[in-house]
């Protein structure tokens, strides 16, 4: 997302208002949803073509490539391997595809938004956040996860074939309404993958406010997955040798015991 597209949305959203969500809850994906639909449809009225909804994006794509039919020729039309790993469905569900039994959205997509442009894939990822609360920091993706993609980066040196980046829309609610308060934009590449915190207790969720992610890694793409290869595996073994200590250690001398 260019600097004239973050200023469109700035102008366009804050101090605008969604109506209150009917569920009454105002966390996740109810408040969420209805600000992520206002960002798409501005973001498609300022760019011709090139924004697609993740589940959109692999419709057209198979859409394009009738001959593609089964599971192997579909995830070649990805041309990524690492792509491939963040954009596409299940074995299963890639081959039940077809025109008539297209997909849908997913709350557990990598994307909610899908920019490509100039070649590269531009994945963004919007959240919502209730300013009026000190609420815990979202999950935004899985730690393995990341680490898999790092993996295919370097396997394949692909480096700058796509983007990771969020944007974080802040709001409060005034009466039955939500109004949109300020926009933060970061990119993932740009932080400095040490200071990533990992829930572990959380399915190894990367948690951050966008708000508050630095933005200061000046180091390359590949520098930035060995970095980042480096940060998950040194947290994975402190987190192992923790659950041995644990949950192993104090009762391995009843497993000797005579039954």
């Amino acid at each position: 997302m260019n600097r004239e597209e973050l200023n469109l949305l700035r102008t366009d959203l804050i101090g605008k208002s969604i109506p209150k969500p009917l569920s009454g809850t105002l966390s996740g994906h109810a408040a969420g949803e209805p600000f992520e639909k206002y960002v798409l449809e501005i973001l498609k009225k300022h760019r011709s073509n090139g924004v697609f909804k993740q589940y959109e994006y692999i419709n057209d794509l198979f859409l394009k490539n009738p001959k593609a039919i089964s599971h192997g020729e579909r995830m070649a039309l990805f041309q990524s391997p690492t792509l491939m790993l963040l954009l596409s469905r299940g074995k299963s569900a890639m081959e039940r595809w077809s025109s008539d039994n297209p997909f849908e959205e997913k709350q557990n997509d990598t994307a909610d938004i899908l920019l490509i442009h100039d070649g590269i894939h531009e994945l963004i990822d919007v959240k919502t956040r209730n300013i009026s609360k000190n609420a815990q920091q979202p999950n935004i993706i899985s730690a393995y996860k990341l680490a898999q993609v790092c993996a295919k980066m370097l396997d394949n040196e692909e480096f700058n074939t796509f983007e990771i980046n969020y944007l974080e829309i802040d709001w409060r609610l005034e009466v039955d309404k939500l109004m949109c308060s300020s926009i933060h934009y970061a990119e993932l590449f740009r932080t400095n993958p040490s200071d990533l915190y990992i829930n572990w207790a959380a399915a190894m969720q990367i948690q951050f406010h966008v708000c508050d992610l630095g933005q200061d890694f000046s180091g390359t793409r590949k520098e930035w997955a060995l970095q980042y290869l480096r940060h998950f595996v040194s947290q994975a073994r402190k987190r192992a040798n923790d659950m041995l200590k644990k949950f192993v250690e104090p009762f391995e001398k009843y497993l000797h015991f005579p039954s």
